[in-house]
């Protein structure tokens, strides 16, 4: 009976908690939110800024990275996928689950959130206390790359091997799922900042050029690339002169965007190789038909499939709509929550 109640005044809603973006799915509507996982306060205090009569977190928030004048800062409060400032994470949960339920609820929300195979118990316990006081009833959590692969649609709850590789902004998972259960993983904390950082010191060293995290990102997207596709790219790049301090723009090519991304590259497929060196011979197996689904942002990357295809051998493909397989996941543990809830981990104590 409460169940059925539950299910008439409660929004439940899966969370991706991401280091770039968070993105919210609600059951039976799919996804309603994805906003930056950014919020801008006053300087030395956690004082949320008003953009327009609004809070200034998400995209409001994004707009001022770089770009705010001394007495505010646009922070990211998650690093390398987990929570560095409890207090204004806490404070932008609580604005996107309100965006969410607005007034069409009288319960607190069942919510399921996606967080990276490698945190700690420490960090979880974080994780929990954010989401409780931002408002949410009963709290789960899913490990990423099986929330990627459910996205993804893989067959994990079949008796066959399949790998995931879950690029995201702070971390990179990697699973091998088979019955419905993750056989072996590893998390590395390189991913999408990674390559940005990677541009950004390019800039700097070899051409004393000032650039932000959002340039940086621009020239990843525009110009990037893992290999080379046949294609000669290049564009204009504008910054901050190291020397005389002035504004000044270069060109940039992507052959030389694609070598000062190696570095990082190279640590996710090492993750990679390492994650398959652990499969059981029948695992290895059904990967050599079922091959390697990269999600996340960082999957995008141009040239990345065929990277990590002959690093492996394996073929490797993009899934499909990258960018939401952790939230599409977490709604499919929505609509299964019965039946998943051993993939999950729930905090007893509430």
């Amino acid at each position: 009976m409460f169940d059925r109640i539950r299910n008439l005044f409660s929004i439940d809603m899966g969370i991706d908690l991401g280091t770039c973006n968070t993105l919210v799915c609600v059951r039976g509507e799919g996804i309603v939110l994805n906003e930056p996982s950014v919020v801008a306060v006053r300087k030395g205090t956690n004082k949320v800024m008003v953009h327009n009569g609004q809070p200034a977190i998400g995209f409001a928030a994004k707009e001022m990275l770089g770009k705010a004048p001394g007495s505010i800062s646009a922070i990211r409060p998650l690093k390398d996928g987990v929570i560095s400032d409890f207090e204004i994470t806490e404070t932008m949960l609580a604005y996107f689950i309100k965006k969410v339920v607005g007034k069409r609820t009288f319960v607190s929300p069942r919510v399921v959130i996606a967080v990276p195979g490698g945190i700690t118990q420490v960090e979880k316990a974080a994780v929990f206390d954010a989401a409780h006081r931002a408002g949410a009833g009963q709290v789960y959590l899913v490990e990423e790359p099986m929330a990627a692969a459910l996205g993804a649609d893989l067959p994990v709850t079949e008796a066959t091997a399949s790998m995931i590789v879950d690029i995201g902004g702070g971390t990179t998972d990697i699973a091998v799922t088979s019955l419905a259960d993750i056989a072996h993983s590893e998390t590395v904390r390189v991913a999408g900042d990674a390559f940005d950082k990677a541009i950004v010191e390019h800039m700097k060293n070899n051409y004393k050029l000032l650039i932000g995290e959002q340039t940086a990102e621009k020239i990843k997207v525009e110009i990037g690339s893992a290999s080379p596709d046949g294609e000669d790219r290049s564009m204009e790049v504008r910054g901050r002169d190291i020397i005389n301090g002035l504004p000044r723009k270069i060109m940039v090519t992507g052959e030389e965007i694609r070598q000062c991304l190696q570095e990082p590259l190279m640590a996710i497929v090492s993750a990679i190789l390492r994650t398959l060196e652990r499969c059981d011979p029948e695992l290895s197996s059904d990967l050599l038909e079922n091959g390697i689904v990269l999600a996340g942002g960082g999957g995008m990357l141009r040239g990345l499939p065929t990277m990590i295809s002959n690093a492996t051998g394996l073929a490797c493909r993009v899934a499909d709509e990258p960018l939401t397989c952790v939230a599409r996941g977490t709604a499919h543990f929505l609509e299964h929550l019965e039946e998943l809830k051993d993939a999950m981990e729930t905090d007893n104590k509430r």
